[in-house]
């Protein structure tokens, strides 16, 4: 199943640009936050200034995540496309390019997971860092590919052996404490985000992330999206009576 977030005035989109007709599924976002989730956001931007869709791609970058409509000028659909922006089109555009350009966007989500969302923290594998809300952890590239390596299982062990042949690239032991050391002051940049048992000690040896599941739906905090936190500030109820009057 595809899902795609909405994002307008409006709480549902239109029948020409609704991608429910195409099979796809509307996610609502989580805890007020329209647009947190990690799939494709349809954005009707007709009645919005260029500068607030040029504010609204800097909000999401490098994030890839928004498919703007309703953007007339071919210029200002290239600059918005060269910020990062999914796509940028006009709104004449109809539901079946629409669908088509969605799952070229969806598609590339599903080759390689950008976000990794492992209790409160999200893992940015473009930024290779974590961060917790809008605050980035500023892990150390190893750092963050031991917390990447534990994510890709969940709640089991990882044997250091294992770390060392993923994240160090290495074939054999070392016979140094690198990686004890890199996990000590992992858990000390947890710590200050209250996260300290994310990383458990497994009594047979190596390390487990201490969570059943990694992924992108998790209960979040509703301030933690820049792009969300951007939304937040757009006047939709001015937008809406606007619509109402027309």
């Amino acid at each position: 199943m595809d899902y795609f977030g909405w994002i307008a005035a409006g709480d549902a989109p239109p029948a020409h640009w609704d991608l429910r007709q195409a099979g796809w599924e509307l996610c609502g976002g989580r805890d007020g936050c329209r647009a947190e989730c990690r799939h494709v956001l349809v954005c009707d931007t007709q009645a919005l200034t260029a500068a607030q869709r040029e504010a609204m791609a800097q909000a999401d970058r490098p994030a890839w995540r928004l498919l703007m409509l309703g953007v007339e000028e071919p210029a200002e659909r290239a600059h918005l496309l060269s910020l990062g922006c999914a796509e940028a089109l006009p709104a004449s555009t109809g539901l079946a390019e629409l669908r088509a350009r969605a799952a070229r966007v969806a598609d590339m989500f599903g080759r390689l997971p950008r976000w990794r969302d492992v209790g409160a923290l999200t893992l940015d594998l473009f930024h290779r860092d974590a961060r917790r809300g809008r605050r980035w952890l500023g892990l150390h590239p190893r750092e963050f590919g031991l917390l990447w390596r534990l994510a890709d299982q969940p709640g089991e062990r990882v044997t250091r052996r294992d770390l060392l042949r993923d994240v160090w690239r290495l074939n054999h032991d070392p016979e140094t404490n690198s990686v004890e050391v890199h996990v000590s002051r992992l858990r000390s940049k947890l710590a200050l985000e209250g996260c300290a048992s994310l990383v458990r000690t497994s009594p047979q040896g190596g390390y487990a992330l201490a969570v059943e599941r990694p992924f992108m739906l998790s209960e979040r905090d509703a301030q933690g999206d820049e792009l969300d936190a951007y939304l937040r500030q757009i006047a939709w109820d001015a937008i809406n009576e606007d619509a109402r009057s027309d």
